[in-house]
């Protein structure tokens, strides 16, 4: 049985960045585009190389070669999972940089007060 590639993400940013805030219900797209980030179902965070937006759906491509087709719903699993940080921890083979995994630790995604994008 192979292992699996992951590194742990580290919740507590040791730079002293500064906090990022979003709304929650954006358009899922726009967050995508903005994070550059996929949550997948099992729970692991992968860095997207390309997206290709036509029409409601969208075609994803990871450092790692997975390719995903997703659908625009901001009550998807992955928009949920992104917006929450459930994501356990970071794909190995994309090389996720520490410098974006702190950023995305440090952005909040709040109801009533944040970014559009």
């Amino acid at each position: 049985m192979a292992k699996k590639h992951v590194v742990v993400i580290k919740t507590s940013a040791t730079n002293k960045e500064r906090e990022r805030y979003y709304r929650k219900n954006v358009d899922f797209f726009k967050l995508i585009l903005k994070l550059k980030l996929w949550a997948s179902r099992t729970g692991t965070l992968h860095s997207i190389k390309s997206i290709e937006i036509v029409d409601k759906t969208a075609k994803i491509e990871t450092y790692c070669g997975k390719k995903f087709l997703i659908y625009n719903s901001k009550k998807s699993r992955a928009a949920r999972w992104l917006r929450n940080k459930w994501c356990a921890c970071a794909c190995k083979d994309c090389q996720i940089p520490d410098w974006k995994l702190a950023k995305y630790t440090k952005t909040k995604m709040t109801q009533k007060w944040g970014s559009n994008l």
